[in-house]
Parts: C-alpha cells; structure tokens; sequence
C-alpha cells in the first residue's frame, strides 16, 4: 500500500492527539492485546508464587522474563538440582536450589507456603517444560489459591503444544490426556473412554512402552491419522507422522526410540454410513477379541455413531449369542 491509501480507515486521532487503531469499519479494535513493555528485568519480580516453564531441549528457548524471575526469586525449588543448575549456570544464574517433586511434596509444601505468607518470592520450574503438565506443582498451587496468595507464571515451552502444531493435525480443538496406564489392560479402558471424542488427543509416552501403546491405539481409535515426536526442539527432533498402523508397524519393526515422547493422534473420521447387519457383524466380531466396552468404543471411533447406542447393541448381540 503506497504511503496515504487508507489512512483514514485504519487510524484516527483521539482527542488526545494520539493515533488509536481502528478497524476498517471504523470500530476500535478490541483484539489487539495491551503489552506490557517494562524490561523484564527492569525489576525484582513481585512477591508470590511464580510458575516458571523451563527448555524441554534448547536451552535458548527460556525467555527473558523468566530468567529475570530466577534472578530475582528469594527461592527456586525444582524437581532436579542436578537439571536446574545446569541451567542457571548457562544463563550465568547463582542461586540456592531447593527440591520439590512428588516424593517430597508433601514435606516441602509447608515451607513454601509460609515463604509466600511472608511476601517472598518463589519461582517452581519442573526439569523441562511448564510446570503442572504432567509434573508437580497442582497441589501447590491449590493450596496457595485456598489462602489468597498471589500465583502467577512465567509462560513458555511446552512439549504438548509443539507437538501438536508440528503433527500437521486439527489443532481446535485437543485433548492433553498425559500418561496412559502401564498395564495393557488399563490403557486399552482409558483410550475406549477417550475415542468418541471428536479432538485431536496428545499422550506423553516412555520409549519402551511406545509399540505397544500403538498398537492398542490401533485396536481402539482405528486406523486415524497420527504424529510420533521426539526429542523436541533438540539437535534430532523427528516428527513422524501416518496412520496409526503404519506408525505401529514401525515402531514394532525398529524397536524403541530414544528420547522423550509425545504422541498425537487426530479426531475420529466419519465413515461411510453402514448396513444394519454390518454393523451386528462387526461388533460380533469385536465383541469376541475384545469384550463389550472396547468392542462399542472401537466400531464408535471408526464409524461416528454413538457409542453408547452401539454398546447396547453389543450387550443384546452378546446376549443372543
């Protein structure tokens, strides 16, 4: 646009004598956020709890403010010394670290709130990510909202949503359902709970368990489109994408994978409008490998229908047979 075209749709003067910026209709524009542009570290951060999300690889991934809140904290406890300081030292950070994870959590917990009672300044970083996601910090957190103590945080990496915008799937809406069960038996039950659900889903998942969570992914959720991601924002970041059995067969073949894991799988697709005795069939036969539940979770992840009308359809063909 040359200097002039559209000037008076996009701008006009406040009786201030500021420009404020509208929208072509000659609305103000109420989307634009207010940024805040102190320096981050123009000063000490205010007393209270502070969330602080850490690199889950890159370690030029922190952000200013949060490095700012690691200088300034009175406090800094985290799940892992050993992890934390190597942070600290590479951003040039001297600081006494103090733990907090899930087996000292109900020790440390105490401690920490009467440091926030006293107006302290507490930063709580995880190992790697936003703390809270699948790391310690909920309880905490709940604990000083109870008594009104101020709680805020630092935002920042996050290894479910890169995940989930690098595996080329529906981003809106998703589902972060953590880790799945150990037990084939207990993870088959939390996947038929969660395949009706019509959003992308995102897992965190250990390397050798990863095979078999796919296949019973596949068992489940069917033959949807899907992204394996490893070792995010690191030197050999690698995001697999296919369908479910594809990525099942290879994972089988190639063995575990190393490094951290999240696995993203997309929204169930609807397929094509089935037959009545079609639908008794394919839940006859899915009802004998697998039992009701998962036999109505399956055909309702792969056709649409709903899952509840073909669960008592699978009880009255279970018993007629």
């Amino acid at each position: 646009m040359r200097r002039g075209e559209g000037d008076n749709d996009s701008a006009q003067a406040t009786s201030g004598g500021k420009q404020k910026l509208r929208e072509p209709n000659g609305a103000p524009d109420q989307s634009k956020p207010e940024w805040d542009s102190r320096p981050a570290a123009a000063a000490l951060p205010s007393p209270g709890l502070h969330l602080v999300a850490t690199p889950i690889g890159n370690l030029g991934d922190i952000s200013l403010r949060a490095l700012a809140v690691l200088r300034g904290a009175d406090h800094i406890f985290c799940e892992d010394t050993r992890v934390t300081r190597k942070l600290l030292v590479h951003h040039g950070i001297k600081a006494r670290l103090e733990l907090y994870h899930d087996h000292n959590a109900e020790v440390a917990r105490p401690t920490i709130l009467a440091a926030l009672r006293r107006s302290e300044r507490v930063a709580l970083v995880s190992d790697a990510g936003t703390p809270l996601i699948s790391d310690p910090g909920y309880k905490l957190v709940r604990a000083a909202l109870a008594e009104h103590l101020p709680v805020t945080a630092a935002p920042g990496p996050s290894a479910v949503l890169t995940a989930l915008i690098l595996s080329g799937l529906p981003p809106n809406p998703f589902l972060f359902a953590g880790f799945l069960p150990r037990q084939q038996g207990g993870r088959r039950k939390v996947l038929a709970g969660w395949a009706p659900l019509e959003a992308t889903l995102i897992f965190y998942e250990a390397p050798p368990r990863l095979a078999a969570t796919l296949a019973d992914m596949v068992e489940i959720l069917g033959p949807r489109p899907a992204a394996v991601a490893r070792e995010l924002t690191k030197l050999h970041e690698e995001v697999r994408r296919g369908a479910l059995p594809e990525l099942a067969e290879h994972y089988r073949a190639e063995g575990p994978p190393r490094g951290e894991i999240v696995v993203v799988v997309g929204p169930p697709e609807p397929g094509p409008a089935l037959a009545e005795n079609e639908i008794d069939d394919r839940l006859r036969e899915a009802v004998a490998e697998m039992g009701v539940r998962d036999a109505a979770a399956k055909l309702a992840a792969e056709t649409g229908l709903p899952r509840q009308a073909l669960y008592r359809r699978a009880l009255a063909i279970r018993a007629g047979d």
